[in-house]
């Protein structure tokens, strides 16, 4: 048994690699609410790193398309003053090791994590009026403004008045039980 443990960790170590600095990257998210470019560069760069080495140039490019993205899905959210940039390039960095699909699906049970955590955060302190009325009322935002940069000052504006939600720790819960759903841990 634990030669197997160790096999599935030697086959897998780049996923157990990305999950460990998720985990280090949430728990700074959590205390600072900011995650360093410390972690987020040389994350990126060590996935493109270790696809060119294990899988050549077409690895360096499925590493490159996974950090695309890893930026594509977040940018929209920063770009509107909705998520910090450490969190847009922490999943760039997940892009850049587990390419393009994974990083999608990751993202995706990411977003219902976030989601369940933003609503537990409201309800466990009974602001959801309040919270109610600033989500209609970015919406409407977003419909209506349609300009990024209004709505990034916008968010500014607000962003004293709500309550705040390091995104690392979403990415990190929901990237890793993704992992962990399809069997890429062991």
């Amino acid at each position: 048994m634990l030669s197997s443990l160790a096999s599935a960790l030697a086959d897998h170590w780049h996923i157990w690699f990305v999950s460990v600095v998720l985990v280090v990257a949430a728990i700074i998210d959590g205390c600072k609410l900011k995650v360093p470019n410390w972690i987020t560069f040389p994350l990126v760069v060590g996935g493109w790193a270790y696809s060119t080495i294990y899988f050549g140039w077409a690895g360096l490019g499925w590493s490159l398309v996974g950090t695309g993205v890893g930026l594509a899905l977040l940018l929209p959210a920063y770009a509107i003053g909705g998520m910090g940039a450490g969190d847009v390039k922490l999943l760039a960095g997940v892009g850049a090791w587990v390419w393009g699909t994974v990083t999608f699906y990751a993202f995706c049970v990411s977003a219902i994590v976030g989601g369940l955590i933003a609503l537990g955060m409201i309800v466990s302190r009974q602001k959801w009026r309040h919270h109610g009325g600033q989500f209609r009322a970015i919406l409407t935002e977003i419909l209506v403004v349609r300009n990024p940069n209004q709505l990034s000052a916008m968010a500014a504006d607000r962003k004293s008045t709500m309550m705040l939600l390091p995104y690392g720790i979403p990415i990190a819960i929901g990237t890793i039980t993704y992992f962990a759903w399809m069997g890429m841990l062991l």
